[in-house]
């Protein structure tokens, strides 16, 4: 059987126009760069996209998961082009590069990435989910529907080899080194929905069938713990494998016509609906979003992509399209309560502990009632 490992690398490097579209002169940056990689043998194929102003570097390669070669290829990269965005002064260049020294893979220097080894099927179709103005967890509604729910997922039910279930790999992102816990479904589906719920501490990493084989991967880095302070939202990617003992491309994606609601939006301190966009679309404006999520499909044939498919190009999105723009509708006219804005914790790298250290000699244990005297009028006009 042939070893393939996928890499989904990604980093918002400078953006046109605010924190809209990866320029085209960065993504043929990208393009030259991985084509001299695969000349090289670093990698064998690859495809470059964008996610809004995410610069998405999607690579096959037999090198493994964390690989130093591959993940230099993607630091360099970001590096070259970051240097190029300054040059150029277009928006936040470099806003993701976040150490000046390559140290082994991009884990914790602030570029996110989503990868899986995996021994290639007789047919081997993925699915690379690529997120804008949002946080890792995003993607635990939508891929607990597609492994864990059979009113989205027929063949958990009449397919024997999805009967079993499968086990969701849970990263808590909260805590200073990387935590892991590993929870069967069916068996312990409600006490994986206690944690998914939770979808700012608890994300999924990876999803395994029973027999484990890898089904997906996701990208789990916080940005504002590696920094230190708010500079942008994580803009999940993750991949997921579909047919052949897995669920069907068509309930992987069914999962996303619901624009559910998360975290990210403008300045990372706000609620909205992740909108499934076509790649036309891969650009946030109003607000700066919605959310958006773009979707590829390719065909892995001996460490080689067919493709893309633009998945959520579809006209069947449409309806998932309107609800998501009735909804952001509705969420900006709370403007700054809750719950569109975030809860005080999702805030912490904002303003707001500024404030409140300003206020902190100012609140009293007894109730204050002011006294100050009432408005001089007497020079206004008769």
């Amino acid at each position: 059987m042939v070893k393939t490992t996928i890499s989904v690398i990604k980093a918002d490097i400078g953006s046109l126009a605010g924190h809209v579209i990866v320029p085209d002169f960065l993504m043929e940056l990208a393009r030259k760069r991985l084509k001299e990689g695969v000349q090289k043998g670093i990698i064998k194929d690859f495809h470059v996209a964008n996610a809004g102003d995410d610069l998405e570097l999607i690579m096959t390669h037999d090198k493994g998961e964390g690989n130093e070669e591959v993940h230099k290829l993607a630091w360099d990269i970001f590096n070259e082009g970051a240097k190029l965005g300054r040059e150029k002064k277009i928006y936040a260049a470099g806003q993701d590069i976040l150490s000046d020294t390559f140290s082994g893979n991009v884990r914790g220097m602030g570029p996110g990435s989503a990868e899986m080894t995996i021994e290639e099927r007789k047919s081997e179709p993925i699915v690379v989910f690529m997120a804008d103005k949002t946080e890792p967890g995003a993607y635990n509604y939508p891929l607990f529907k597609v492994f864990a729910d059979p009113f989205n997922t027929a063949g958990l039910v009449i397919d024997p080899n999805l009967h079993q279930g499968f086990t969701f790999v849970i990263q808590d992102i909260k805590r200073d080194t990387p935590h892991y816990v590993a929870l069967d479904c069916p068996e312990e589906l409600y006490d994986l929905l206690a944690l998914l719920g939770s979808t700012g501490r608890y994300t999924i990493k990876k999803i395994y069938r029973r027999d484990g084989l890898v089904a997906a991967s996701v990208s789990t880095d916080k940005l504002y713990q590696v920094a230190g302070k708010y500079i942008g939202k994580d803009d999940p990617v993750a991949i997921v494998r579909a047919h052949s003992g897995l669920p069907a491309m068509g309930e992987v994606l069914e999962a996303f016509t619901l624009p559910h609601l998360v975290a990210g939006w403008m300045r990372g301190s706000h609620i909205g609906p992740l909108m499934p966009v076509g790649m036309k679309d891969s650009r946030c404006t109003r607000f700066d979003g919605p959310p958006r999520v773009i979707a590829l499909g390719f065909q892995v044939s001996n460490g080689m992509l067919l493709g893309p498919v633009d998945m959520f190009e579809d006209v069947a999105f449409d309806i998932s399209r309107k609800r998501a723009m009735e909804a952001a509708d509705y969420l900006r006219r709370h403007g700054p309560f809750m719950p569109h804005r975030l809860d005080d914790e999702s805030m912490e790298y904002t303003t707001l502990p500024g404030v409140l250290k300003k206020l902190e000699s100012r609140f009293s244990d007894k109730e204050i009632v002011p006294t100050g005297k009432a408005a001089d009028n007497s020079d206004s006009a008769e």
